[in-house]
């Protein structure tokens, strides 16, 4: 079992800690729909210091993450971050990826359960002008979420981080040490994700939970879990994997065919034309809460199989994404979700299914 820097601190909070990819991660510290309620109206703060990061340097860097990541690295410049994915060659999503460019190198981050897994993929497609770097156990991590989260570190850090835009990053310095401070998240409101060493995010961790202006809530993963769900973002080892691709997953928008050749391209161009299947939105019309692997049905036959599921605290409804026959994905379309051998109505959406969320907001 591997520990965060931040372990103790999660224990002081009387957190309940879990196994999660291999660390003892904090689940919740109150209730999870308390701290979620924090994140939508104030200020949450996680430790995701279990996340993997990789440094990727060398002439032949740029080119490289052409080659293996399906978005165009080209389209970001210094202080930009890109969303983007690892494919086989089948087009099933190895992971999930964000790409940060810096002025001599970049740094691609991966979920913790598949650090090894990416590594390897990334050093058996490795060039010769290029070097990469595991640095996973260097940097520690922590998100701070919610519409008031920037007035709390432009106090904390001395730093107008108003000028930051989504997708865009700056470092700092704090601690004798540098800070990337990333306008990024996972729960759909306004939020930074700040990069640091075990000593650095474990000070401003501190500074954090005594700043008095505002209230601050530490935020566990199951609530993590309903806020990223609520804006539809997708979890890997649940609504993406090997075995599904961009295409069905609906990350098309992420899938550059015109950067030229990349590992994937050929199967996602032909899944692009032949589409059988489609990552639907739906919500319950029924009081009843869908789970992974549940049934869709239509018509008394199986159509498809739900991937995520919760009920929605911003909503007060049940919510899910799964995975549908395309002829039955259109929005409007009702369903019925097969939960414990009942048949309980949905209806499929148009996601997010909150609409309400700060990440876009000007600050």
């Amino acid at each position: 079992m591997k520990y965060t820097a931040l372990y103790d601190k999660h224990l002081l909070l009387n957190a309940k800690m879990v196994s999660f990819a291999g660390y003892s991660m904090p689940i919740s510290y109150s209730s999870i729909i308390d701290e979620h309620n924090a994140v939508r109206n104030m200020i949450g703060v996680f430790d995701v210091s279990h996340m993997g990061e990789f440094k990727v340097s060398g002439p032949g860097a740029e080119n490289f993450l052409q080659f293996i990541t399906i978005n165009d690295v080209k389209k970001i410049s210094v202080g930009q971050a890109q969303y983007s994915a690892l494919c086989q060659k089948d087009g099933g999503i190895i992971d999930d990826i964000i790409l940060y460019r810096f002025e001599e190198y970049f740094m691609m981050v991966v979920n913790a359960a598949n650090i090894k897994d990416d590594y390897n993929w990334l050093l058996e497609n490795l060039k010769e002008d290029v070097d990469l770097e595991d640095i996973s156990d260097k940097l520690h991590l922590i998100a701070v979420q919610g519409p008031n989260s920037a007035i709390m570190l432009n106090d904390i850090l001395d730093f107008n981080i108003n000028q930051l835009k989504y997708y865009n990053f700056t470092q700092l310095k704090y601690n004798n040490d540098f800070l990337i401070v990333s306008r990024t998240g996972y729960t759909g409101e306004l939020g930074f994700e700040i990069y640091g060493n075990s000593e650095s995010i474990v000070i401003l961790w501190e500074e954090i939970f005594k700043y008095e202006k505002l209230k601050v809530t530490p935020v566990g993963l199951g609530a993590r879990d309903t806020l990223r769900l609520e804006m539809n973002y997708a979890l890997y080892g649940m609504d993406i994997s090997r075995s599904i691709n961009p295409i069905e997953a609906g990350l098309g928008w992420i899938t550059s065919f015109n950067k030229g050749h990349f590992i994937g391209r050929d199967a996602l161009l032909l899944e692009k034309n032949e589409n059988h299947k489609k990552r639907i939105s739906f919500e319950m019309l029924e009081r009843a809460v869908p789970r992974h692997n549940y049934d869709i049905i239509i018509d008394g036959n199986i159509v498809g199989k739900v991937t995520s599921g919760t009920q929605s605290p911003s909503l007060d409804k049940g919510i899910g994404i799964g995975y549908i026959d395309a002829r039955y994905s259109a929005a409007g379309t009702k369903i019925f979700i097969d939960i414990r051998s009942r048949e309980k109505l949905a209806v499929i959406v148009t996601p997010p299914f909150y609409k309400n969320g700060t990440v876009n907001n000007n600050i």
